[in-house]
């Protein structure tokens, strides 16, 4: 057994997390299979926490990138123009927003990383509005940086912030009655309620347990934003690149929000990308150089990031997508017949969940995936199982590791 863990044990920070739940070192990865130092393989039903929706070492972004190294591409160079750059750009235009009749768009290069995004995005409405408050939702996820870290709604996220988490006024997601109670104190004199700057909300709530609003909600979200003079910001982090069976998940639900926040799956190889997808009007805001940062947008991003999007040029890949999401679903269900301490399943494309009656079962079930090589993680507050393996997986790897998860549940319940 060489898999040596002693090194992080000693010298990494305990912050570290994901590799608590999956002790082993891993030393190669392709499509939905990582395997590590001693030859054991996995199939990766987590993929980086939705980045790799093309899988890990993508064949097709592999190829571009070591022709793009080995021809000595411009790699990092601030906001600077590149060929890359603008051939990901006419990609996306072409691929995906022309369709939506939103070529007049703009996009906003942020930092690498989703929560670089949304600061963005907060930062972008409260200078459009000259407004401070925000609207998020409970159980709502946005980041782990002070702005994004104000609108998430998990307290064991929020615990360490060491500063008042402020400027957010916190509402009740998928309710409509809660939509109608807010639309009322906004519009009484006598409440005391600052009108704000946006409504910021996840149209799917992956971390937050792969909780799809519907759109009767998402509608009223903004048609609220536009009666008080608010943006409307769709965090589509997690949700988008495909992940619902369409490129946005929110594209069957006739909306047309002010700011679309991108990132994970954007960079198609697992490489980092944060953007903004700005109504032309909310971005002329912006005057040269007032958000910056080092890494807006790079390169690598922009060469695997373009293939990704080509995936999309037909509906070929989408069907695909559904036609999984059809054989994760039924697995699922299965096992919500059979066992009373599953709660329930939700889905939107294949990001699934299935919500058991505590985080202590979810915990068993976990390590008892890692035993038997399937990588499964936690979501919520622990007591829901989120799977999100890559899009392109093999059919037979998904039903591979759909046996090993139905194994897992079947060790620990019965």
């Amino acid at each position: 057994m060489i898999n040596e863990t002693k090194t992080f044990e000693k010298h990494e920070s305990e912050i570290r997390a994901y590799c608590r739940a999956v002790p082993t070192v891993f030393k190669s990865s392709s499509n939905a299979i990582m395997i590590d130092e001693n030859d054991k393989n996995y199939i990766d039903f987590f993929a980086g926490a939705g980045v790799l929706n093309f899988g890990h070492n993508n064949p097709k972004m592999k190829e571009a990138i070591v022709e793009f190294i080995q021809r000595d591409g411009v790699i990092q160079s601030l906001d600077m123009f590149t060929d890359v750059k603008r051939d990901f750009i006419n990609t996306f235009v072409e691929v995906i927003l022309k369709p939506r009749g939103w070529e007049d768009r703009k996009l906003q290069f942020t930092g690498p990383t989703g929560t670089n995004a949304v600061e963005a995005a907060l930062k972008l409405a409260r200078k459009v509005t000259g407004r401070t408050e925000i609207v998020a939702f409970n159980r709502g996820f946005h980041g782990m940086t002070l702005g994004s870290l104000a609108c998430t709604a998990n307290n064991a996220f929020r615990s360490s912030s060491g500063v008042p988490l402020t400027n957010v006024i916190r509402d009740t997601f998928n309710d409509m009655n809660a939509l109608e109670n807010l639309r009322q104190k906004m519009f009484d004199l006598g409440s005391g309620m600052l009108p704000p700057a946006a409504f910021l909300v996840e149209p799917i709530q992956a971390e937050g347990g792969v909780r799809v609003a519907t759109k009767e909600w998402l509608q009223g979200v903004q048609q609220l934003a536009k009666d008080v003079g608010a943006l409307l910001i769709l965090d589509d982090i997690q949700g988008a690149s495909g992940r619902s069976g369409s490129y946005f998940s929110f594209d069957d639900l006739d909306l047309n929000p002010d700011i679309i926040v991108l990132a994970k799956g954007l960079g198609g190889l697992g490489t980092p990308i944060g953007m903004l997808i700005n109504k032309a009007e909310i971005d002329s805001a912006w005057a040269p150089g007032q958000h910056t940062g080092t890494f807006r947008g790079q390169g690598l991003s922009f060469v695997a990031g373009k293939i990704g999007i080509e995936f999309f040029k037909d509906e070929k890949f989408n069907e695909e997508t559904k036609a999984k999401a059809s054989i994760i679903r039924e697995t699922l269900d299965n096992l919500n017949s059979k066992y009373n301490k599953v709660v329930e399943i939700r889905q939107k494309g294949m990001m699934l969940a299935i919500e058991f009656e505590s985080a202590s079962i979810v915990k068993e079930i976990t390590t008892k995936c890692f035993e038997n090589g399937l990588i499964a993680g936690a979501c919520s507050t622990g007591e829901i199982i989120k799977l999100i393996p890559p899009l392109t997986i093999e059919e037979e790897t998904l039903k591979e590791g759909l046996n090993r998860f139905k194994a897992s549940v079947e060790a620990i319940l019965d």
